[in-house]
């Protein structure tokens, strides 16, 4: 068995490690054909959140950089087109795949994909490495990521990472690149209900609150949340 011909390596920033509760703030998607990368999809993403000091830290975005950005929902069908049929590819696979099956599902789409994780195969082949971070590995295998936590940087590093894997590794491992099916399971959220979008506007003047999330961006179940966070701090209307 070859390595697989084609395939869209992925990377998502987000503005936590929660795919219940953290949002997506950048995505990357880069289509590679026999090992030419043919084709991208990147932007960034308002999440309808805050990010925090730590996560721009990380990552160098920040709430400037986002606030004009399309939400994930003006962006799923392009993202879902893009993709088609094709195999995913990352570091750390399951996360992004979360996140991003989240937002699928929430569209009303079905998102069941096969995948190779480059973070796996590492776990695996390169046994003897201190650690199987990205960031490491591309620097054991001279790969270059001049802009570490930045989606398109690291979705192309792990495309780059999976071929020096299997130059190094194929011949004699060729079953590891074979790519498996991404298993996890996420119901749909509805949208924040008319009756829940006047009681957290309502609780937000009285307390006067200035929230760090866009209220009428939350689902049905982060909504509840919140008003329940408001009660229990400020009391009921």
């Amino acid at each position: 068995m070859a390595l697989v011909d084609s395939f869209i390596a992925i990377d998502l920033e987000t503005t936590g490690l929660k795919c219940g509760s953290d949002k997506i703030m950048e995505i990357a998607l880069i289509k590679y054909e026999n090992g030419i990368d043919k084709d991208k999809f990147t932007t960034l993403i308002n999440p309808g959140v805050a990010i925090s000091e730590s996560v721009t830290g990380l990552t160098g975005i920040d709430a400037d950089m986002v606030k004009d950005a399309p939400y994930i929902s003006d962006v799923i069908d392009e993202v879902w087109d893009f993709i088609g049929n094709d195999i995913l590819v990352g570091h750390n696979l399951m996360f992004d795949y979360s996140f991003l099956k989240k937002a699928m599902v929430n569209s009303g789409k079905s998102f069941e994909k096969y995948g190779i994780d480059t973070l796996k195969l590492a776990r695996i082949l390169l046994t003897d490495l201190e650690h199987k971070n990205l960031d490491y590995v591309c620097r054991y295998f001279d790969i270059k990521d001049d802009n570490h936590h930045r989606a398109f940087n690291d979705a192309r590093a792990a495309a780059e990472l999976l071929y020096k894997l299997y130059d190094k590794f194929g011949e004699e491992h060729d079953d590891l690149f074979k790519a498996g099916k991404l298993e996890f399971k996420v119901k749909k959220e509805g949208p924040i209900t008319a009756h829940q979008l006047e009681r957290i506007r309502g609780l937000l003047k009285k307390h006067g609150i200035e929230p760090d999330y866009e209220p009428e961006k939350l689902t049905k179940n982060e909504a509840s949340r919140k008003i329940d966070k408001i009660y229990l701090q400020y009391g009921r209307l």
